[in-house]
């Protein structure tokens, strides 16, 4: 079993309802994120998948995010947009992509959302252990 990580960045504003802390009011994070990706072997040039590729893939999906009042996308409407339900936003995006960019070939193993240097929230995906 062969793993990449790589990582990146956004910055955000939410606040999480119904928490009756301090995070109830609105506030902002710059969230660094870790993504992990497995495959069984490697391809006919000796990679699991391009990094570039990767980074890429992320991005597109950081982009949904970045900047954004989280609570006012229709994903988190209704959904706190905690950094455990961040990690999964960003997981449920970029699974199907990997897969298809890898012919299926490559999975995602894991999102990591950081929402400060001591407190991450991750969606790990154990089928794809």
């Amino acid at each position: 079993m062969y793993e990449l990580k790589i990582t990146n960045h956004f910055a955000a504003a939410h606040n999480l309802r119904e928490f009756h802390g301090k995070c109830e009011n609105l506030h902002g994070h710059n969230w660094f994120v870790e993504v992990r990706v497995r495959a069984d072997g490697l391809d006919k040039i000796g990679l699991v998948m391009d990094f570039g590729v990767i980074k890429r893939l992320l991005n597109d999906v950081l982009d949904l995010i970045d900047h954004k009042y989280l609570n006012e996308l229709e994903y988190f409407k209704d959904l706190n947009p905690s950094s455990e339900n961040i990690a999964f936003f960003i997981y449920s995006r970029l699974a199907p992509e990997i897969l298809k960019a890898s012919e299926e070939r490559v999975r995602l193993y894991s999102v990591s959302a950081w929402e400060s240097d001591n407190a991450s929230a991750t969606y790990i995906n154990e089928k794809n252990a």
